[in-house]
């Protein structure tokens, strides 16, 4: 079982929370041009982790956490030393010399994975991959299993939290390069150079939409990988009964698609999520998307479907799901899938590569089940001598497919936009003009409600999908109320007058709103206001409940909304000039 991506695109933070909401164990290797760290992972929780390059160690830890002195770790250390082939790990011999306890240990452990979280999180470009072929745990933490016979399973959420948190005030402070001791610090790495930005886009979290300082030099990054090296030993892995002139000639071509994608070409749109056990196909196709500038996501696992295309959902990328079916495989089991996944996600793209042997015997009904494509792949076993050269060609090929995919259309959304303005044209007063819009945003989330902006406080009226169906309508007025006299996503945008659509953490939202009609599935949300003669005079708020995230037609919701100002001024100044003198 594997995971494959880009940290670009996929954050560190939505990896960790992947991999603890799928309960997987193994160890999650994190690579960029600084080094490697790594996570290793039991049913989704932390169990240890290694610093960069292992250049941060338990002892230092220990010592800035003022648990044992440097004189006490010094001892420790000629202890191991001498210890010659009954060396024992350095916390057992803390613990043995009774320097420290356990629950000291642990909590140094729980630093130091907090430690390389935070690492990761300042580098602005890296791979991940899950390896669950082994399960390695360092000395130091080996310990803890064997002789005290418990293990460090350390919630993954919590722990990654408190890492945010720290990254955050460190940040804000701009003493980050302290958790990581200071340059003279044994095994601190430093360099020289041009420090990346960090943003909130970096981390995945767009509550953290403030941070703009730069990364201290303690942070600059080391000697880059060497593509190549890395395309030869998965070709030569995978592709052992090939010859060398074959092996060179994919090495060249995967080479040559290894470049950059440019600067100013934005970020993808696209989101591939890749199921394959082919780990020579998933190689190739990441090489791929990356090159052509596309989310791209590699499994083996099938349950971790859902949660992948949920993601890219809610970081508003268009999914487009390719299912790769082995020779051998009767295309039952894809075929199912394939329904399934057209049914929960039906805007996202389904596909599926197959060879021609599978392509003959499901192809149609592949088509039938909803995918949107047959893609014919190469395959060894149909034609074995010939697989390097179509695998190229397939390749080259793929791109420029992949780049043309494209979300679906919703034209009931722009027909029912077109009746919107149709509507609103006949209509003056501001309760059915606000209605208009409630239906409009109804149309593409869950749960919509329309608030009226009173002097201090937001009061609920009509709302849609809140105590009932969505397709049950309008319902009567809610009545409760939201104050405005605290920070909160509904007070700017009464405040500012524009449109916000994102997740962002929010007391009020968690605390007053969520309290009355329940938290929705994803933190994702739009407000929408109604503004009257430069005035705020009522907010439409709407998320996605409990169905996962679709991105909306945001811009056409904002068109309507600026629209229903204008027919509602329209309307107060002709009440105005009727009036009698």
């Amino acid at each position: 079982m594997s995971f494959n991506g880009a940290l670009e695109h996929i954050p560190l933070v939505d990896v960790i929370q992947l991999l603890h909401m799928t309960a997987k164990t193994g160890i999650l290797y994190l690579k960029s041009p600084k080094g490697e760290s790594q996570l290793v992972f039991r049913d989704g929780f932390f169990v240890s982790a290694n610093h960069l390059n292992n250049c941060v160690r338990i002892g230092q830890v220990l010592v800035e956490m003022n648990a044992i002195s440097e004189e006490q770790l010094e001892k420790a250390l000629t202890v191991q030393k001498n210890a010659a082939t009954d060396r024992k790990p350095l916390i057992a011999t803390l613990i043995e010399q009774g320097t420290i306890d356990k629950d000291t240990a642990f909590k140094g452990l729980e630093t130091l994975i907090e430690m390389t979280i935070v690492e990761v999180l300042t580098w602005s470009s890296g791979t991940f991959s899950l390896d669950v072929s082994k399960e390695y745990v360092s000395d130091e933490y080996r310990y803890f299993p064997e002789k005290l016979h418990q293990e460090i399973l350390l919630n993954a959420q919590g722990i990654l939290m408190d890492a945010l948190r720290i990254y955050d005030e460190k940040m804000r402070d701009g003493t980050l390069s302290k958790l990581f001791f200071s340059e003279e610090s044994p095994g601190t790495p430093g360099s020289a150079g041009d420090n990346p930005d960090i943003t909130a886009d970096l981390l995945g979290l767009e509550a953290l939409d403030t941070i703009s300082k730069k990364i201290p030099d303690v942070f600059i990054g080391l000697k880059d990988r060497d593509p190549v090296a890395e395309h030869r030993r998965k070709v030569s892995d995978t592709l052992q009964e090939a010859t060398i002139e074959q092996q060179e000639k994919l090495i060249s071509f995967l080479a040559s698609i290894s470049r950059p994608v440019p600067a100013g070409s934005g970020p993808p749109l696209t989101a591939l999520i890749l199921l394959t056990g082919n780990e020579l196909l998933s190689h190739a196709i990441t090489t791929l998307c990356n090159n052509q500038n596309l989310f791209v996501f590699s499994t083996d696992d099938e349950a971790a479907l859902n949660t992948i295309i949920e993601q890219s959902l809610g970081r508003d990328l268009h999914p487009a799901l390719l299912i790769d079916v082995p020779h051998d495989d009767g295309g039952e089991q894809a075929l199912s899938l394939v329904r399934r996944m057209v049914a929960a996600y039906p805007q996202s793209a389904v596909m599926m590569a197959v060879c021609s042997h599978t392509w003959r015997s499901i192809g149609m009904q592949a088509l039938g089940a909803g995918a949107c494509s047959v893609i014919p792949r190469p395959c060894r076993q149909c034609h074995e001598d010939s697989y390097v050269p179509q695998l190229i060609s397939f390749l080259s090929a793929l791109g420029p497919f992949l780049k043309a995919i494209r979300p679906v259309s919703q034209p009931e959304v722009e027909q029912q936009f077109l009746a919107c303005l149709k509507q609103l044209k006949t209509l003056s007063e501001p309760p059915e003009i606000a209605l208009v819009i409630l239906n409009f945003a109804a149309l593409q989330f869950e749960r919509a409600i329309t608030f009226v902006v009173a002097k201090s406080e937001l009061i609920a009226e009509k709302s849609i999908g809140i105590s009932g169906s969505r397709s049950d309508g309008p319902t009567a007025p809610l009545m409760f109320r939201i104050p405005l006299d605290q920070n909160s996503l509904l007070r700017e945008v009464v405040e500012s007058g524009r449109l916000y659509y994102g997740q962002r953490s929010d007391e009020i939202l968690t605390t007053q709103l969520y309290k009355e009609i329940g938290p929705p599935r994803s933190p994702k949300a739009l407000i929408v206001p109604l503004t009257s003669r430069g005035k705020v005079i009522a907010v439409t708020y709407a998320d996605f409940g409990s169905k996962p995230v679709s991105p909306p037609h945001t811009g056409l919701l904002e068109a309507l909304a600026q629209h229903a100002g204008s027919i509602l001024d329209n309307a107060i100044y002709r009440k105005s000039i009727e009036k009698p003198v």
